[in-house]
């Protein structure tokens, strides 16, 4: 996911780290965060999540998806995380929480849906 904000689907909760010196704001991620809570799409938790917290998931086959959220490429699926020599794959369902939330935010964007928001300004 390079530079982009990162989210985890674990038993169809939404979790990604909270903003922090490290973790910067980003209009995409607060978008989809926005988006998610209004439409209870899914269960929306901001909070630390460990590399062995994913790792665990992965091997309890709860870890349903991972992507990463920004301008550019609105959401990026990652269909394997790597730790201490193991990789983990991670489904890219094309059906799934990801490409849901991409296809409503990319909608809103290009004018396809009405933009209950007011993120979209006529120039």
């Amino acid at each position: 996911s390079g530079t982009m904000n990162v989210a985890f689907i674990i038993n169809d909760t939404f979790i990604t780290p909270p903003l922090s010196d490290r973790i910067l704001a980003g209009i995409t991620r607060d978008s989809i965060l926005t988006m998610l809570r209004d439409r209870n799409i899914v269960k929306v938790e901001e909070r630390p999540i460990k590399v062995e917290e994913l790792v665990a998931a992965a091997e309890a086959g709860t870890l349903q998806e991972a992507f990463g959220m920004g301008t550019a490429a609105v959401i990026s699926q990652i269909s394997t995380i790597g730790f201490r020599g193991t990789d983990f794959e991670v489904g890219t369902p094309a059906d799934g929480y990801a490409m849901k939330v991409k296809k409503a935010l990319t909608d809103l964007r290009s004018g396809v849906k009405e933009d209950p928001y007011g993120w979209m300004m006529k120039l």
